[in-house]
Order: structure tokens, then C-alpha cells, then sequence
């Protein structure tokens, strides 16, 4: 079946369903594989529970014409995708980064929203799958599209590019983050800067952070730029600690604004102007821009601000790597709280790095006075250090609930494979 075809089925069907669980009446359902699974294997099921057709590539699947068979259904959902974006002539901005990409997209699409219909990615899907089912979502009263763009090794930015072709993006930062699958720095920067490089070709719109003078030389070329910082650029942005909470000062032609936020630690500050930019770019009016970033609460265990009995928590345990347990570690010290915890967990594929860069975090955690340490995770078993360790967040929980905290403030930090929210549950 020729794309064109397909996609006149995915007009009259526009709910795209690769999980069988989720089944909605008149969708499509995609018959993706795993390492541990075939979703030819439930066609027939996605079928019985309402699918309108069955998009599979083993062809003994097929029963009747609601079987669609290709030759290969993750690359075909893929064309689909890129074929319904070709649709759509509104800006299509690209988000990628090693740390703050979620966070930024989600400001972005809010800010975006207090004006244009916007769809943007859901949660982080922001891999080879989730990047076209973005796409997918997308309707016909669209006027702005934020993908997100997540990846752990060369030439992954370059093939979203391909499928989203975006004429909007940005790269958050490039720090030390799937350094096992990149290579090192080098090749983090590298691979985030295949956005660049796509953007640079189709004479695209850059939003650049000024701060970071790397992302300056690898956008070199490139001459659509929005740039924006704490010193320099068109939009200003001063940030300040209300508390915990971060507030920005915006400085523009038009005067200054401050955006109180409901984010934790200043590192946030460059998600926050990220999306000042992107919004005032877009004509975005300052006063929804400020209401639109204000209103956001970040959850998902993406530094969130909580409180269980008589300790405060900042749960920041959906991902982690050495840039940003150091900015969280170092954020959370500068802050007048009292009574500091830390809860760590390991950081996760880090490849030959995994040993120094865990010795690295336990010195930097060293230069400072804590009320208690607790460090998860067997990458900590062989480090230098006089804290409390457990192999496993399971571990740690139990001993906690028997030596629960009191009145403390407690960061509790890790990769998501650490599973450090299992920590925060256990407090009471």
C-alpha cells in the first residue's frame, strides 16, 4: 500500500494506538516489536477491542482487509508521520538538550498555548516512536507543533529531523549525559548538534542561549538567531531565589517583568527565558507569557516540591548525570533551608566514566555539611566515602521507614533506573 493510500485510512482514523491496553473505537492500531514482544501477535485483539484497521508486517497475521500488511510497521509509521507533517505549513519547533528538555517543552507549550492551538509531546516520548506518534496527534486546527527530541547516541537527532523536519529549534545544553553511548563530551556535542546542523541546512530559526559559548560555535552559520541570557542577547533574563522557588527578572525593550515560578533551583532560570523567547519570537503577549510560565507546576518527579509530616522534599528523580546532580547538589546547598538531606542515587550509562563520575559527585557532596547522606546504587559500592549506601532504593526505603526524618528538607535525586521516588513514597 502506496503512503498516500495509508494515510486516507489514517484521515477517516486519525487515532494511532501501539498498545493494545489503550484501544480506542475506529483507531489504527501499529503492530510495533520489542526486545520482548511482537505486536503482530495482538493484531487480532486490537481488532476485537474496535481498531478500524491492523497496520502489521507478518503477513499470517492477516485475516481480512482491515489487515494492513507493510514491510516494516516502525518504518512505515515513521513515512506516515513525516507525510502528515508535510500537511501542516505552521512552525514545527524542535527541543533537544542533555538536561531540561522536558521541562523547557512544557513551558514552551504553555506559553505557546496562551495564543495558538498547540500539541507538543506527551510526558518524554521523545525517541524513534514517540516522535511520530507526536506528529500523529497533531489535527487539522493545529497553529504550533514542540517536539521533543531525546537521544543516547549518533545520528538518533539527525533521523527525528528527518521525519519532524523542523524549521524551529533549540538545544537546551550539551553536558555529560549518555556519555556511554555518545563517546564523552565531544560526542554529546556532537550528536545534540545534528539539530544545528538540520537548521543550519534549511535555513531555519535558532533560539540560542548565550550563557553556554559552546552552543555560540556550534551554530556557527546559521543566521536566524534568537538569542537570549543572563548577560547578554535580545532578551534578559536575571534570576533570583524567592525561597526554594526560582523568579527571573525579564528585561526587554518594552520594560521588566519578574516571573515568579513555581520551579526549584536557578538552573531553571535557562528553561524559563528559553520559553520568554520562544514566546515573545511567536508575538506572544509578556503578560500571558509571565501568567503561562507562572501557572506551571512540574511533576513526574521533575524537581517537585513537596512536603510529607514535618520534612520538605524536592523529588528530582526522573533522570540524572553529573551536570545535573552538580547544579541540583550545589543549588540546594546555597539555599538558606534547614536541616539538609541528601538522598542520591547513581547515575546510569555512564560506560568507562561510571567510576570517576561517581567519585567525582561524592567529592563534590564531600564540600558540604549535611545533616545525613544516603547514596543507592552498586555504581557507589566501590567510591570513597563515609555516608550510609544501599544497593537498591528498595533497601534504602526500608531502613528509612524505621529511622524516618524529622523536620528536615530533604533532596532526593537520581537516574531514573535508581528508582529514587520509591524514597519519597516511604516517608510519611
Amino acid at each position: 500500500m502506496q503512503i498516500e493510500q495509508l494515510y486516507e485510512k489514517y484521515c477517516a482514523h486519525p487515532e494511532v494506538i501501539t498498545d493494545t491496553r489503550k484501544m480506542k473505537a475506529g483507531g489504527m492500531y501499529f503492530a510495533l516489536k520489542g526486545g520482548n514482544f511482537d505486536g503482530n501477535t495482538f493484531a487480532a485483539k486490537a481488532i476485537d477491542g474496535g481498531a478500524a484497521y491492523a497496520v502489521i508486517d507478518d503477513g499470517k497475521y492477516a485475516i481480512d482487509d482491515r489487515y494492513i500488511v507493510v514491510q516494516d510497521v516502525l518504518e512505515t509509521l515513521q513515512e506516515l508521520a513525516r507525510y502528515h507533517r508535510r500537511q501542516c505549513e505552521i512552525p514545527v519547533i524542535a527541543i533537544t538538550g542533555s538536561n531540561g528538555k522536558t521541562t523547557t517543552k512544557e513551558l514552551v507549550a504553555a506559553v505557546l498555548s496562551a495564543k495558538y492551538v498547540t500539541y507538543a509531546t506527551e510526558g518524554n516520548l521523545n525517541n524513534h516512536i514517540g516522535v511520530p506518534l507526536t506528529l500523529l496527534r497533531v489535527k487539522k486546527d493545529v497553529e504550533m507543533v514542540v517536539v521533543e527530541m531525546g537521544a543516547n547516541h549518533q545520528k538518533e537527532i539527525a533521523s527525528y529531523c528527518k521525519i519532524a523536519e523542523p524549521n524551529h529549534g533549540l538545544i537546551t545544553n550539551c553536558g555529560k549525559a549518555h556519555i556511554e553511548g555518545f563517546g564523552g563530551e565531544e560526542g554529546v556535542r556532537k550528536g545534540k548538534g545534528e539539530l544545528y546542523d538540520y537548521l543550519r541546512a534549511n535555513g531555519a530559526v535558532v533560539f540560542r542561549n548565550t550563557d553556554l559559548d559552546y552552543l555560540s560555535t556550534m551554530a556557527n552559520g546559521i543566521d536566524n538567531q534568537v538569542t537570549y541570557g543572563t548577560k547578554e542577547g535580545k532578551y534578559i533574563g536575571i534570576p533570583e531565589m524567592d525561597g526554594v522557588f526560582l523568579s527571573v527578572l525579564v528585561k526587554t525593550d518594552g520594560g521588566t517583568e519578574k516571573i515568579a515560578t513555581q520551579l526549584v533551583g536557578v538552573y531553571n532560570a535557562a528553561n524559563v527565558m528559553t520559553a520568554v523567547a520562544v514566546g515573545l519570537y511567536f508575538e506572544v503577549p509578556m503578560s500571558a507569557i509571565k501568567n503561562a510560565i507562572e501557572a506551571y507546576i512540574p511533576d513526574n518527579s521533575r524537581s517537585q516540591w513537596m512536603q510529607k509530616g514535618s520534612n520538605k522534599i524536592i523529588l528530582d528523580a526522573y533522570n540524572a548525570n553529573p551536570t545535573s546532580m552538580k547544579a541540583a547538589i550545589e543549588n540546594f546547598a546555597a539555599t538558606d533551608l534547614k536541616n539538609k538531606v541528601l538522598w542520591i542515587g547513581a547515575m546510569k550509562e555512564m560506560g568507562d566514566a561510571m567510576q570517576a563520575e561517581h567519585q567525582a559527585l561524592v567529592d563534590l557532596i564531600d564540600g558540604f555539611s549535611w545533616q545525613q547522606v544516603i547514596l543507592v546504587g552498586e555504581e557507589f559500592k566501590s567510591t570513597k566515602h563515609g555516608y550510609e549506601w544501599y544497593a537498591d532504593s528498595n533497601e534504602a526505603a526500608s531502613k528509612i521507614t524505621s529511622h524516618m526524618p524529622e523536620n528536615s528538607t530533604i533532596l532526593i535525586k537520581g537516574s531514573r533506573g535508581s528508582k529514587m521516588e520509591q524514597m519519597a513514597a516511604a516517608l510519611r
